[in-house]
């Protein structure tokens, strides 16, 4: 690495590693000395199909050759809609519309817009745990780490905050757990935000950021009964928990809820910039044409390598190896977790798992730390999540294999032995 270079990048980025990586292949990159690395953090989920899947590669290739942006309020391109088609197929059915932009953030700051227009209401919820983006709407909208909030005061107002069933957190049965989480919803709705100035909930259907957390079964079916009562929208933030991550497209297949609107990034174009916003078709009748909009949203070259990899995900059964592999690595983890009294619970859906690290119920973020330091050590690259800094969170592609994932296993048993 040309350390006359580095002093020359802002120090505001975070970083697991110094590693300068030459090249990427599947689960694995390699360093500029040819050393290789298992990548189980996907690029915070992005990877999906794995570094540089050639049927993604060639989609670049040749649509870098015959164009590679056109701007959509100038021409439309014919990769926009090869990508329609493709999300029409994966989709919850009733999402019939598709709005594209660059990243998460811009698409939940879009999603919000959309929603606040439509019903013509001023507030939204969220929920404890949230990460929605870091732009000046979305870092308000967040409540993971009070770091992606400090000194940017005043935030956005008329964001209201409900919390998260989070069964290890508080201690409870998931019955428990999300009794009381609904309870203090609906006192919510009562107490700081009536549903008529109420425009939507926006939820991670598995909450990503914030610590890898899987809600109770019925939570997500208790929100759309909700907001179906008051005439509230119901927002999916599927950017770290869709196109395959957990073992289906998308999370809320788990309970069968169709959302309003739905928030997509990440996984969506294996490593291109690109977000989207699927909505049902009604909501345009309210969506004031020109009133948003963006410059490089739906650029051609990004659009083809979404196509790309969505027809991956589904024709080599990404999510299927999702559902399987991750049930193979919890197992793995729970075996480790018998082994080291440092990891307090394991946890997760397909290949978005969790180890949580806890002395008792006191989350424990050195060890978590350590934890991952240790790995990266041992060749294995994991980031930690969770308010508490406390959650090694495991997320490699979808194309991982039966043996990667023991290699990674037993990777991480020899990190946790040299604590």
């Amino acid at each position: 690495m040309d350390n006359r270079l580095t002093r020359h990048l802002s120090p505001i980025w975070t970083h697991l590693t110094e590693i300068l990586v030459e090249r990427g292949e599947g689960v694995y990159l390699f360093d500029e000395k040819g050393k290789r690395y298992l990548d189980f953090t996907s690029g915070i989920a992005v990877t999906s199909t794995g570094h540089c899947h050639p049927k993604v590669v060639e989609a670049i290739q040749r649509q870098a050759g015959e164009l590679i942006f056109g701007q959509m309020n100038v021409v439309l391109t014919r990769p926009v809609f090869e990508l329609i088609d493709e999300l029409l197929q994966i989709v919850p059915v009733a999402l019939d519309t598709f709005f594209f932009a660059n990243s998460g953030a811009e698409a939940v700051e879009g999603a919000v817009k959309l929603a606040k227009q439509t019903t013509g209401r001023p507030n939204l919820i969220v929920f404890q745990g949230s990460f929605h983006g870091r732009t000046h709407l979305t870092m308000a909208m967040t409540t993971s780490k009070t770091v992606y909030r400090t000194r940017y005061q005043p935030l956005v107002p008329g964001i209201f905050v409900a919390p998260y069933p989070y069964p290890f957190y508080y201690g409870w049965s998931e019955e428990q757990t999300l009794e009381f989480c609904l309870r203090e919803l609906k006192r919510l709705l009562k107490s700081q935000t009536a549903p008529d100035e109420t425009a939507c909930i926006i939820v991670e259907p598995l909450l990503g950021e914030g610590g890898y957390v899987v809600p109770p079964t019925g939570f997500l079916s208790a929100l759309r009964e909700i907001c179906d009562q008051y005439g509230m929208l119901l927002i999916a933030d599927e950017i770290q928990s869709g196109f395959g991550r957990t073992g289906k497209h998308f999370a809320v297949e788990h309970e069968g809820v169709a959302p309003d609107i739905m928030t997509m990034a990440k996984g969506i174009a294996s490593g291109v910039p690109l977000s989207c916003i699927a909505y049902r078709s009604a909501l345009s009748e309210h969506w004031l044409k020109g009133s948003h909009g963006g410059t490089f949203g739906g650029s051609a070259l990004a659009c083809a390598a979404a196509a790309a990899t969505v027809r991956v995900i589904r024709e080599e059964k990404l999510a299927d190896n999702a559902a399987a592999r991750g049930a193979q690595l919890l197992e793995g983890l729970l075996k480790i977790k018998s082994e080291f009294g440092q990891i307090g619970e394991v946890r997760g859906r397909g290949l978005m798992v969790a180890t949580e690290f806890a002395r008792g119920r006191e989350p424990d973020e050195a060890a978590a730390k350590a934890a991952s330091q240790a790995a990266v050590e041992q060749g294995l690259l994991l980031l930690t999540c969770g308010t508490f800094n406390n959650v090694v969170r495991w997320i490699p592609p979808l194309v991982v294999t039966a043996e990667q994932i023991e290699e990674a296993l037993g990777l991480f048993r020899n990190a946790l032995k040299r604590l």
